[in-house]
């Protein structure tokens, strides 16, 4: 199924507009701050429940309006689904099929959604947190039973620090350890599945893009020489000190190795682009083909970030997966997107309006 149209009011500069997609390839061009951005970013909204720019989806929200909506519609020759966000100061509301989800990943299942922005070097450059959420991701592709895992290792590990900053004794703190250790379990080993599973593809895409040596790794979060109920023991003053469990998934980290050296301490800000654009597509190459839904892989002007060669070879690895493509650019007639092929659809955006061609 592919994403085939969109409505969306009141995200930041959109007041209102109506959008339909091709299958394959989309193009969005126009000007600066002429929305471009807001509008791929509408489209993550719908397959995530959240931004990219921002943690509070509601500062989504155009100045002057009360709420933000976003609906859409994904189809094959076979069926129709329905998906909504909206946003407001009281919170977010997502709708599946029309009805109400308690959970943002029933969003992801339908609508699978990545983008390659500007910003995407953070991916590298930043702390563990991002790539958790980014290999999180990916899991849940491949096993989708892990957000229900992740979701009560979380519960559990609320309740264990709740006990531990009220002062409990260790008695009644290591009540919930035999819970948090099945859970941390379950989740360590999709992880460590999931990388080594990715490993090989994002080689092989490292070597067409950068011609460097990629390797990826997965650290628990705790010593590997210990099962995780001797590394809780053994955390147990640290964790009294501070408050919180101190050791488990919630710390776990994706190392990045370039040519044996951790990608962070070898490679330029455009390199770090190039590289987390690497593990995107290389994320997407690994959902199935046959998947339910078809990735949507956004774009944000990728010919501002890459010089023409590296773009070409770019290109030839995006267009080569089994994706819908939606692609922004300053100037719609700039000769780099021929490799995209011939887009199905065109539209221009001025000051926040959006007009087909």
């Amino acid at each position: 199924m592919a994403l085939r149209r969109m409505q969306v009011t009141d995200v930041r500069c959109l007041h209102q507009g109506d959008i339909e997609f091709d299958s394959q390839f989309t193009l969005i061009s126009g000007p600066n701050a002429s929305g471009k951005t807001s509008l791929l970013e509408a489209i993550y909204v719908l397959g995530r429940g959240r931004s990219f720019r921002t943690r509070r989806l509601e500062h989504l929200i155009r100045t002057g309006a009360d709420r933000l909506i976003v609906f859409g519609e994904t189809d094959d020759a076979v069926r129709r689904v329905t998906l909504g966000v909206e946003a407001s100061a009281k919170g977010v509301q997502a709708r599946l099929g029309g009805q109400r989800v308690e959970s943002l990943a029933d969003l992801a299942a339908a609508l699978p959604v990545q983008i390659i922005d500007p910003e995407v070097h953070r991916l590298i450059e930043e702390g563990p947190s991002r790539r958790r959420r980014f290999l999180d991701w990916g899991v849940f592709h491949v096993e989708p039973s892990f957000v229900g895992h992740w979701q009560k290792y979380h519960q559990v590990l609320r309740q264990r620090n709740a006990a531990l900053r009220s002062g409990q004794p260790v008695a009644l703190v290591s009540a919930w350890d035999a819970e948090l250790s099945r859970y941390a379990g379950l989740l360590t080993d999709a992880r460590s599945r999931y990388v080594e599973l990715l490993a090989p593809i994002a080689k092989q895409v490292a070597e067409s893009l950068l011609g460097m040596e990629l390797s990826l790794g997965y650290r628990p979060g705790w010593l590997r020489e210990l099962e995780f109920p001797q590394a809780l023991e053994r955390s147990w003053r640290h964790d009294q000190e501070l408050g919180s469990t101190q050791v488990g998934p919630q710390r776990a980290e994706l190392t990045i190795k370039l040519d044996g050296v951790p990608a962070r301490d070898r490679i330029s800000r455009g390199q770090q682009k190039l590289l987390a654009a690497v593990l995107l597509i290389s994320q997407i190459k690994l959902l199935k083909e046959d998947a339910a839904a078809r990735p949507v892989l956004l774009l944000d002007d990728p010919a501002a970030e890459l010089d023409m060669d590296r773009l070409t070879a770019f290109i030839a690895e995006v267009r080569a997966q089994p994706l819908q493509l939606v692609v922004t650019t300053l100037n719609k007639d700039v000769t780099e997107f021929g490799a995209f092929g011939r887009p199905g659809r065109r539209y221009r955006l001025e000051q926040g309006a959006i007009f087909g061609e």
